[in-house]
């Protein structure tokens, strides 16, 4: 096996661009495809995760293997693959041969796997790194940021989004980007933008700039919640961002006035007033009700 070094100025490997000629891997909009062509670049998103060299990587729709080449240029010891496109086979299977035993290709649907029995001996220390598919991104990110039991299977992930999204998750308590995805990922991890991407950095170019999120999970996020209340009591909050708490929260029960007195919460504050502690808070004394 070729030892990893993070020294390695390329893999004998074809150019992206002849890959994608050879193999008939033109992005499709339906699969949310966006292709990164340079290795310069994708070496450095996978440098957004940090040192790779003594843990499994997933990563999530591969495409031809600009990102997943970077990985294993960047020391992963061993890359699981997911991608739905199988098309894409035929090119990774190309990379898994040039990686002998450190590649593990799967093609099937990232929303349908059991994370923490797939990745086995290595749950708690692996690393998710992904160019997400945009469409399933705030899916496959819930699903993960909702993951029992915690801490979770992972011990980092280095995801991208489309910046719009990425801004929304680390936005600041009181401003209009804050919402229950904010909540949910701060409360749980700590998220920080690490790099930003114009859409001329992508094959075909999206419409929109995009950025890399590091979350870092935070071992015992406090104060203590029950995770899927916290969804709950999000959701109502922000349904009607625009109306007092006491007013949005009626979707969740209809005494709100007694869970916010509880809470030593005004009434007439509205949902992107609230804190993540205090929306943690307002799940536990839901459930201690």
């Amino acid at each position: 096996m070729t030892p990893p070094s993070h020294d390695r100025p390329d893999d004998a490997l074809p150019p992206l661009r002849e890959v994608i000629r050879k193999h008939g891997l033109s992005a499709r909009k339906t699969l949310s495809q966006n292709f990164i062509l340079d290795l310069n670049l994708t070496r450095r998103i996978a440098r957004c995760a940090g040192p790779l060299a003594d843990s499994v990587v997933v990563e999530i729709g591969p495409g031809p293997g600009g990102l997943t080449r970077a990985l294993l240029m960047e020391g992963a010891p061993r890359v699981i693959a997911v991608e739905r496109d199988e098309r894409c086979k035929a090119a990774l299977e190309e990379i898994a041969a040039a990686y002998p035993g450190r590649l593990e290709v799967c093609l099937g649907d990232a929303l349908d796997i059991d994370w923490s029995e797939y990745v086995g001996e290595q749950a708690g220390n692996a690393i998710i790194v992904a160019n997400l598919p945009y469409g399933i991104a705030t899916s496959l990110l819930v699903g993960w940021l909702e993951s029992e039991p915690w801490p979770p299977w992972y011990k980092r992930m280095a995801l991208m989004f489309q910046k719009e999204v990425a801004d929304r998750i680390v936005a600041e308590c009181g401003t209009k980007a804050y919402g229950r995805l904010a909540v949910l990922a701060q409360w749980r991890t700590i998220p920080q933008v690490v790099l930003n991407l114009k859409p001329e950095a992508f094959t075909p170019p999206p419409k929109v700039s995009s950025s890399v999120v590091l979350f870092t999970p935070r071992p015992n996020p406090a104060p203590a919640a029950s995770v899927k209340t916290l969804a709950r009591v999000t959701a109502a909050a922000f349904g009607q961002r625009r109306k007092m708490i006491r007013q949005s929260l009626k979707a969740l029960t209809p005494m709100p006035e007694l869970l916010l007195k509880k809470c030593d919460l005004e009434p007439t504050l509205r949902a992107e007033d609230l804190t993540v502690e205090q929306f943690a808070h307002l799940a536990a004394a839901f459930d201690g009700n």
